[in-house]
């Protein structure tokens, strides 16, 4: 029987990176757009298995994924480290200076900080999840907003790479 894993994100996220290279391939992957939404599929059964960040290289332990494993008694069954390399991302035949927006999870956004400080007419604007706002950008044609996510993202929804690896921490 194939495996339910549930992310937070949708396809094209570093969740679902994750929950790829952790149980490969053959899963079946359900999308959610925050943790309390992903630990009660896992709670009713609905996804036999949640991928969550718990920790992180600039904001450190992230306490409130915490507490909801803790309030639940789920128990943490593996572990998996995972180098986020975010790329800033832009409709096809839309320039870097085009853009008057970037969007992206506001953790995303917050590894990307110090490069973002030398572009202070760059407005940013906090998502639900990386991907979706690729995924967003893409489906709407957006032509003056990129979005902070990963090279696969970048792939699944046609957007073109314009900066690369892009964090503070390499």
């Amino acid at each position: 029987m194939m495996k339910k894993i549930g992310i937070q994100g949708i396809k094209g996220s570093y969740h679902d990176q994750v929950a790829k290279e952790y149980f490969g391939d053959s899963i079946e992957v359900n999308e959610f757009l925050s943790f309390d939404e992903l630990v009660d599929s896992v709670v009713s059964g609905d996804s036999n298995f949640g991928i969550m960040a718990i920790e992180n290289s600039i904001a450190g332990s992230i306490i409130p994924n915490y507490a909801l494993i803790d309030n639940l008694n789920l128990n943490i069954v593996g572990e998996y480290f995972v180098n986020i390399n975010h790329q800033l991302m832009v409709y096809p035949g839309v320039s870097f200076s085009d853009l008057k927006i970037v969007s992206s999870h506001p953790m995303a956004l917050l590894q990307c900080k110090k490069f973002f400080k030398d572009f202070p007419k760059i407005t940013l604007v906090e998502g639900k999840d990386t991907a979706e706002e690729a995924k967003r950008i893409s489906e709407n044609k957006i032509k003056n907003t990129g979005a902070v996510a990963s090279v696969e993202a970048s792939k699944l929804y046609g957007l073109k790479i314009i900066e690369k690896n892009i964090q503070t921490i390499k």
